[in-house]
Parts: C-alpha cells; structure tokens; sequence
C-alpha cells in the first residue's frame, strides 16, 4: 500500500500544464523530451498516443544587439566562437587537476585570445544560452567539470503541443494522492517512518523522499535523526538553478513564421536572449520567453508589468517601435515557489557524479529518495526523475 503526499493542490510538482488560456495549453515547467532514444517518457506517450512534435534547433534566428539579423559572416562567427568554447572546455577536462567554473574558464581563453568588447557579447549570449539556458546555472557557479559528468540519450528533443501534464495524468491513474500535504517533520527509526504534515500525521514502514534539492537546502522539512552528514554535505554543494517564463500572447502575429527559435544578443548577458516562436507550432500569436540563472533571479522581484516592459523593449529592437502591446501574460517565479525554490538543480563547482550518488543513497534502509537531483545519468530532466524513482522502488522493495 502506497500513499502519495504532495503539498500542491495539483499534481506534477515542476511538470505544470496551464490552460488559463482555452485554445493554448502551455507548459510552465517541463517543455522537452530530451532525446527520444529509448526514453521512457517517450514509451509512455507512444503507449497512450500522446503526439509530440520534434523542435530543430538549428531553425534558430539571432538578432544583433541593434534588432538586426546576424549576416552569414556574422552567424559564421559565432559558430567560430561555440567551437573556440567547447574545445577550451574539453581540454579543461583533459587537462585540469581542480575544478573551475566555467566563467574562470572563460576568463583564462578571452585573456588569451585577445577578445574585443563587441566579440565578448557574442561569447556570452553562446554560454547564456547553451549553458545558462540548459543547466539554469550562472557559469559563475557552474563546474567545468560537469560537462563530462551523466549521460545523454539519442534522437530529437520533442514538445508536447497539448501540455505535458498528459504524462503526469497516466502516472498518477490509479493513485492514493493526498493533495494540500505540506510536509513539515519526517522521522525515522527501526521500527518504520512518521511523516507530519500540514493536515496530519502519516505512518509507515518506509517512505520515498522526493523533495526538490531547492527544498532540502532551504531546510523547510526537519529530519529526525538529522540526514547523515555526506548527505547533507550533498545538499549544500549542489546547486538550484533557475529557468523562468514568459508567455506573451497579441492580436496578431508581427514576427516571421518560420524560425522555432529566436535570439537576441543583449548589451548584458542573458536579458531576454532566447525565445520560443509557439506559432510556429500552433499558429497561434504567442511567444514565450526564457530567463535563466542571475538575470531571472533579478526578474523575479519585479511586477508582472515590469516584466512585460523589459520583454516588450527587447522585441521592439527587433521588430519595430510600432508592434502592439500584449493581450495577456503568464509569468513563473520558479525561484519564488516554497515547493521547489528552484527549477531544478546543477553541478556547482567542486560537485560531481559522486555527490549526486550521495543526496540519492538510503538512509537506514527507512528513507529512500529520488528525484532529478538524484540522477546520475540524467540530472535535470524529466526522465531522470522517472527512472530516479524507478531505482528507488527496486532499493525500496530489496530492503
């Protein structure tokens, strides 16, 4: 007998599906199957004829710092320049005894090559967008490291037109879900685990913590006896990155059609760079903006409007003065939710495989824990949470 505490009164924690809007169902967390090759998300939605649709990354326009389109010799030299980027990580790798993060990293090449100002901003929308973006870590905090630590599964990334919560709907069939359970105190001992939350005391023979990492190292649920010290070592050191959305929905569509992707080098690195174009997939006129790391943390403290303005001034460089307001917006704050305090977590400098092997171990075979956090191989994605929780059953059920 299974009993599922979530403190939400909905389920599917960081996967979150809304459809404030009726005709748009539009993913506030999760977005992607990262790669389709033997992924068991994918199995899912090909089992229950879930449609998704692949996304081409290489569809992607990037626009100067003035709105205007990159030139071939321009996009020619940003490839340059990603190339220059990843073989300086891969002979760090090769090369260093100590952990750095990859802005040192940075530091050390730019010095070396002589880099002008102008060629610098490039060089940061690549790392914002390739890194920041995908690890919602600041390359301040991010290890080097860290890019020949997990693993990666084959075929395209694909998104979920009709939310993501279609996945989370199939799991949770079935289920003894208690919603509204903010946990507050798990005790453990030989005999079993007591669970107090917000609306009771539970009792049990063992329990599967899957608390998001930003959660653990907040410290809003007591242990006792107190989590073993490697473990808590683990939750300090890793890190709780951030990635937030912007969902702008208009009138009418004022942006090309056929890119996927939009880019915008920025005077400062990481405001407003990279936008997903929803109409190429649905035709409809939205566009969805992504933040992550420093900048969004910043974004996070202003008004709705505040955000809107900022977004609205970098597609006005872009597209003209003239193009309209927005009908309507939807905004995350990730790093603001008392149940994640987070997107989801990174390698910090001075982490590894290790100390993703130690926040996942069980503790006094009572405790048992899973999570994207406690993936190895697949750290921050939603297959890594899956298969997280699959190994902590089989430890679960061999205890």
């Amino acid at each position: 007998r299974v009993i599922v505490l979530e403190a939400r009164n909905r389920v599917g924690g960081r996967v979150w599906t809304s459809r404030e809007w009726s005709d748009a169902q539009l993913d506030m967390g999760a977005s992607w199957i990262h790669g389709v090759s033997k992924n068991p998300i994918t199995q899912l939605a090909e089992a229950n004829h879930i449609k998704t649709t692949e996304t081409d990354y290489d569809n992607h326009w990037i626009y100067d710092t003035d709105g205007e389109e990159l030139t071939n010799s321009e996009y020619a030299t940003l490839e340059e320049y990603a190339a220059l980027i990843e073989a300086s990580i891969t002979d760090a790798i090769d090369e260093l005894d100590t952990d750095i993060s990859v802005q040192t990293l940075l530091n050390r090449v730019m010095a070396e090559e002589n880099i002008t100002a102008e060629d610098r901003k490039q060089i940061y929308y690549l790392l914002n967008t390739v890194v920041e973006h995908e690890y919602a870590a600041d390359i301040n905090d991010f290890s080097v490291f860290a890019f020949d630590e997990g693993e990666e599964l084959g075929g395209e990334d694909v998104i979920f037109l009709q939310g993501y919560d279609q996945i989370i709907d199939i799991l949770a069939d079935g289920l003894d879900i208690r919603l509204d359970q903010i946990v507050q105190r798990v005790e453990y001992a030989d005999t079993g685990v007591i669970i107090t939350t917000s609306q009771g005391i539970y009792e049990a023979d063992r329990a599967v913590i899957t608390l998001p990492l930003g959660v653990l190292k907040n410290g809003a649920v007591q242990f006792s006896p107190a989590l073993p010290n490697e473990k808590q070592t683990a939750i300090h050191k890793l890190g709780m990155g951030l990635l937030d959305k912007v969902y702008l929905r208009f009138s009418q569509q004022f942006w090309p059609q056929e890119p996927e992707l939009l880019g915008y080098i920025s005077q400062n690195k990481g405001e407003w760079a990279e936008w997903l174009n929803m109409a190429h997939y649905t035709k409809l006129p939205i566009l969805l903006g992504f933040n992550a790391a420093t900048f969004a943390h910043r974004t996070e403290t202003w008004t709705d409007q505040q955000i809107v303005e900022s977004a609205m001034a970098t597609l006005r460089t872009i597209f003209g003065a003239g193009i309209p307001d927005p009908l309507a917006w939807q905004i995350t704050r990730w790093a603001d939710d008392p149940f994640t305090w987070g997107s989801y977590s990174y390698l910090s400098t001075g982490t590894n495989g290790d100390t993703l092997d130690a926040l996942a171990a069980p503790v006094a075979s009572r405790l048992f824990f899973a999570g994207e956090a406690t993936s190895r191989d697949y750290q921050a994605t939603v297959h890594g949470a899956y298969l997280s929780g699959v190994r902590a059953a089989e430890e679960l059920w061999d205890a």
